[in-house]
């Protein structure tokens, strides 16, 4: 059983229906391996718990 896990922001149900289809069928087209053999694991996280470059990403979003 292969396992696709993404770490990353929250975002809405219907991007995330939109990943785990898009990330199942390029593993399916590379590997050869049929889509109902994979499992996505999406792990979202809070932009006050994402640091990029020491500071907070709902700081560095907010200064843009």
């Amino acid at each position: 059983m292969p396992v696709i896990t993404v770490k990353m922001r929250k975002i809405p149900a219907e991007k995330k229906k939109e990943l785990i289809e898009k990330l199942t069928a390029a593993a399916t087209e590379v590997t050869n391996a049929p889509a109902s053999s994979y499992t996505v694991f999406i792990e979202e996280y809070e932009l006050d718990s994402i640091g990029i470059g020491g500071q907070p990403l709902s700081e560095r979003l907010a200064n843009r």
